[in-house]
C-alpha cells in the first residue's frame, strides 16, 4: 500500500489535506504505522487516520482555534516574565519556568491538532491597556495577572467541553489541557496569597472574589444541578462556592481577553 500516492491524491482533490492530516501523520504514522503494528494492518490504520482528521467539525475546530489565541496569551506572558530581570524570585522561580514550558507546549500540541487551520499568533498587551503597568517590574502584580489567565483558561475549557461532545478526540486534547491549567491556578493562587499576605486567597476560588473582576464573575453561584445548597448542612456560602467552579462562556471569555489584545 502506497501511502504516500494515496496522500498525494488527496491532496488533489482537497488542498487542505495536508494540514487535516498533519496532527494524524505525526501521532499515528510515526508512533503506529512506523514501527509496531504489522504491515497487513497498514490500510485500515490509514483509514482511521483520515477519519479523524476529517471528522473535525467547523465548530470543533473555531473552538480549539479559541483556545490557542489563550495558550498564546498565557505562553508570550510567561516567556515574557521569565526574562524579565529581578522580576520572579528565586524561591519561585523553578515554578514560573516549568509553567512556561507547560504553556509552550499547549500551544504546540494545539497548532499540532488544528495543522493549517490554526490561526496566527496576536500581537498582546500584557499590561491590559495600563490596568496593570508594572506587570513585569512588581511581583506582585505579575502574581495578580497570571492567577486572572489561569483561573480565566480553566474556566473557559469547561465552558467549551460540551461544544466538543461530538468529536471525542478533540474533547480529550481539550480535557488534558483543562486540568494542567487547573493545576497552575491552583499554585499561582497560593503564591499569591503568601505574596500579598492575604490568608483569603486559597487555592480555589472563593464567592465571586478576585481580580479583574469579569473573570470571576458566576463562580458565586450555589445552585448546583437544579438543587440551591444555600445551608446545606450548615455550611456556610463561601464553603460551597469553593466546592464547585463554573465555566465561563465564549463571549466571557473574549471579553476578558480582549483587555489583553
Amino acid at each position: 500500500m502506497d501511502i504516500f500516492k494515496i496522500l498525494d491524491e488527496i491532496q488533489k482533490i482537497d488542498g487542505d489535506s495536508m494540514g487535516r492530516l498533519e496532527h494524524a501523520t505525526r501521532r499515528h504514522f510515526m508512533n503506529r504505522i512506523g514501527s509496531k503494528i504489522a504491515s497487513v494492518a497498514v490500510p485500515t490504520a490509514f483509514a482511521s487516520i483520515v477519519n479523524k482528521a476529517y471528522a473535525q467539525s467547523a465548530g470543533a475546530i473555531d473552538i480549539l482555534n479559541f483556545a490557542l489565541t489563550l495558550e498564546y496569551l498565557e505562553d508570550g506572558f510567561y516567556q515574557t516574565a521569565n526574562a524579565a530581570a529581578g522580576l520572579i524570585p528565586s524561591t519561585d522561580k523553578a515554578i514560573f519556568t516549568q509553567i512556561g514550558k507547560h504553556e509552550t507546549q499547549h500551544v504546540a500540541f494545539l497548532k499540532g491538532a488544528l495543522g493549517a487551520k490554526a490561526v496566527a499568533k496576536p500581537t498582546f498587551d500584557f499590561t491590559g491597556k495600563g490596568a496593570f503597568a508594572t506587570v513585569f517590574t512588581d511581583y506582585n502584580t505579575f502574581l495578580t495577572v497570571s492567577h486572572a489567565l489561569e483561573d480565566t483558561g480553566v474556566r473557559a475549557y469547561k465552558g467549551q467541553a460540551g461544544g466538543l461532545m461530538g468529536d471525542p478526540d478533540l474533547l480529550q486534547y481539550a480535557l488534558q489541557v483543562h486540568s494542567v491549567e487547573a493545576r497552575h491556578a491552583s499554585i499561582v493562587r497560593k503564591l499569591l496569597g503568601a505574596a500579598t499576605g492575604n490568608a483569603a486567597i486559597k487555592s480555589w476560588i472563593t464567592n465571586a472574589d478576585g481580580a479583574p473582576a469579569p473573570v470571576y464573575a458566576g463562580e458565586d453561584n450555589k445552585t448546583q444541578g437544579g438543587v440551591n445548597l444555600t445551608g446545606l448542612s450548615g455550611k456556610s456560602d463561601a464553603a460551597i462556592t469553593e466546592a464547585f467552579d463554573e465555566p465561563l462562556t465564549k463571549d466571557q471569555v473574549l471579553t476578558i481577553a480582549g483587555l489583553f489584545l
